[in-house]
C-alpha cells in the first residue's frame, strides 16, 4: 500500500486535455443544470450562501449556483479547468472566486455554509490523506453547515464492474484497463490514449466506499446526521450507480 500520499496521483496528468477531448462531450448543459438543481435541493442552497466547489474542474456547477446567487469559491489543482471555469463564468456573467490549491490542505476556516464534492472527485490518495481532505472540509465549514459527496456506489460497481472500458471519438481512443483491489477497496485504472498519432499511458485509483463506510468516515471527521440518496437523489439501494451523501457539520 502506497505511504506517499502525493506519489500516487498527478491530477493533471489524469485530468488533461485529452481527459476533455473524451469526456467533455458527456457533460452537456442540460446534465450540468439537472445535477446543479440537484445539488441546490440536497444541500437547502439559497442566494448569499457562501459555497465551496471542492475540485471544482471546469466549473460547470460552480457557475451555475453563482448565476442562482450564491457566493461560489472554486477549488481545484489543474490550471487547465481554471482557465476554462474563469472563461466560462466571464461568458455567464457570474462572480466565482476560483483557486488553485490542494484539498488536503485548505486554508480556509468555519468560512462556508456549503461545500459540494461532486462527480467522484474524492478518493483519490492513500487512506490516511483521503480522511484529512474529510477533515480540511470540516474546518472550512461553518457550525452546522453541510456538505455533499457524489460518488460511485461500490455496491453497484463491484456487482456490474467492467475490466475494459473503451471511449472513442473522432477515431481517437481511451482504454481502461480496470482492477479491483479487495485489500485496498480501490478500483486501479491503467490507461492508455491513442490520439493523434501519439500513445500516453497513465495509471492511477480511487477509492471505493459503501454507505456505510463513507458516513462512518464522515462521523470520525466530525460531521453528523449523515444521509445517503442514489442517483439524483431517489433512495439509495445497490441497483444505483451513484452514492451521495449529505453531511452536516
Amino acid at each position: 500500500m502506497p505511504g506517499d500520499s502525493a506519489s500516487t496521483f498527478d491530477a493533471r496528468k489524469v485530468f488533461d486535455r485529452d481527459y476533455l477531448h473524451f469526456y467533455a462531450p458527456r457533460l452537456t448543459d442540460r446534465r450540468s443544470d439537472a445535477e446543479a438543481q440537484l445539488i441546490w435541493e440536497l444541500l437547502g442552497l439559497e442566494p448569499g450562501m457562501e459555497t465551496l466547489d471542492l475540485a471544482c474542474g471546469q466549473g460547470r456547477i460552480a457557475n451555475r449556483l453563482a448565476a442562482r446567487g450564491c457566493r461560489v469559491t472554486g477549488l481545484d489543482t489543474v490550471p487547465l479547468f481554471l482557465e476554462d471555469a474563469r472563461r466560462d463564468a466571464v461568458a455567464r456573467d457570474v462572480a466565482v472566486d476560483y483557486v488553485e490549491g490542494d484539498m488536503r490542505m485548505l486554508p480556509w476556516v468555519e468560512r462556508f455554509d456549503r461545500v459540494i464534492s461532486w462527480s467522484t472527485s474524492f478518493g483519490y490518495f492513500d487512506d490516511t490523506a483521503n480522511r484529512q481532505v474529510l477533515t480540511q472540509a470540516a474546518r472550512a465549514l461553518k457550525t452546522g453547515g453541510l456538505i455533499v459527496f457524489d460518488l460511485n456506489n461500490r455496491d453497484w460497481l463491484v456487482r456490474e464492474f467492467q475490466p475494459t472500458i473503451v471511449v472513442e471519438r473522432d477515431g481517437d481512443m481511451l482504454i481502461d484497463r480496470n482492477r479491483l483491489e479487495p485489500l485496498t477497496g480501490r478500483v486501479v485504472t491503467e490507461r492508455i490514449v491513442v490520439r493523434e498519432g501519439r500513445i500516453r499511458r497513465l495509471s492511477f485509483f480511487v477509492r471505493l466506499f459503501t454507505f456505510t463506510e463513507l458516513r462512518d468516515w464522515l462521523l470520525a471527521a466530525g460531521f453528523t446526521d449523515v444521509d445517503g440518496y442514489g442517483n439524483d437523489g431517489a433512495p439509495l439501494s445497490s441497483a444505483c450507480s451513484r452514492l451521495l451523501a449529505v453531511a452536516r457539520r
